[in-house]
C-alpha cells in the first residue's frame, strides 16, 4: 500500500508517504532528507517524509494526495537508498473505490444495528466487510472503499474491525462519498448496475441526484 501527499504551501518542499496504518509505537530515524518512520516493536516502515525532490518527482504545482507512476516510486526508491535504508516501495495505483456485491449476510454477534457482510470486490475471493447502514442487504450492489481509500474528508481507510470481528474496508454511503446533493440520511449507495471490483466512477456520480 503506498498513500502520498504534498502540500508546499504548508509544508514546504515535502512529500508524505505512507505505507501502512499508524501504531501507537512508532519512531523515527532521519538520513539525509529522508524521514524514516517505523514500527518500533518490529522495525516494520510506517513511511517516510522526504525532502527536495518536488520538482524531480513533477509534483511542485500539486496539493494533496499524489498519485505516484513507476517513474516517479523509482525516483524515490533511489532516495531512499542513497541515503542508506533498505526497505523500498512499491507503486500501487489499484482502484481503492469500486464497486462490490454483497454475497452474505448476517447480524453482528455483539451488536443491534451492525451486519457482518462478505461482499465481492473483484479480488479471489469475497472479502469481509461490517456495515452499520440500516439499508444494508444481501444481492446488493454498493460502493466499498478498500485499504488505502482517501475519503473527501481526507479520513483513510485501513484493515480494521468493529465490536471483535475484522472488515476490510467500508461500504459507503453518497454522502460519505461527497456526491453533490446527496441525501442527508443514513444509509449506503446502492447501484442499479455494475461489476464487482469495477472503480467506481465518480464523474458520472455527480448526476446521480440531479
Amino acid at each position: 500500500m503506498l498513500l502520498s501527499f504534498y502540500n508546499p504551501n504548508v509544508l514546504g518542499d515535502v512529500l508524505l508517504v505512507e505505507t501502512a496504518e499508524d501504531v501507537a509505537t512508532q519512531e523515527t530515524t532521519q538520513k539525509d532528507n529522508i524521514v524514516r518512520i517505523f514500527n518500533e516493536e518490529n522495525d516494520a516502515p510506517i513511511g517516510f517524509n522526504i525532502f527536495g525532490l518536488g520538482e524531480e518527482l513533477g509534483i511542485q504545482n500539486e496539493s494533496g494526495q499524489v498519485f505516484l507512476d513507476d517513474k516517479q516510486v523509482d525516483i524515490l526508491n533511489n532516495a531512499i537508498a542513497k541515503a542508506g535504508f533498505s526497505d523500498k516501495l512499491v507503486t500501487d495505483n489499484s482502484p481503492k473505490f469500486v464497486i462490490g456485491h454483497v454475497e452474505e449476510m448476517k447480524e453482528h454477534p455483539d451488536s443491534d444495528h451492525l451486519h457482518i457482510t462478505q461482499t465481492d470486490v473483484g479480488l479471489d475471493k469475497p472479502v469481509q466487510i461490517v456495515c452499520g447502514a440500516p439499508n444494508i442487504d444481501q444481492g446488493q450492489l454498493v460502493v466499498v472503499a478498500l485499504p488505502g481509500a482517501v475519503m473527501p474528508t481526507g479520513a483513510e481507510i485501513w484493515p480494521g474491525e468493529l465490536r471483535g470481528v475484522d472488515s476490510f474496508g467500508m461500504i459507503c454511503s453518497a454522502r460519505e462519498l461527497g456526491i453533490p446533493n446527496a441525501p442527508q440520511k443514513h444509509g449506503i449507495l446502492v447501484l442499479d448496475k455494475g461489476a464487482a471490483g469495477q472503480a467506481f466512477d465518480f464523474e458520472a456520480a455527480k448526476n446521480l441526484f440531479d
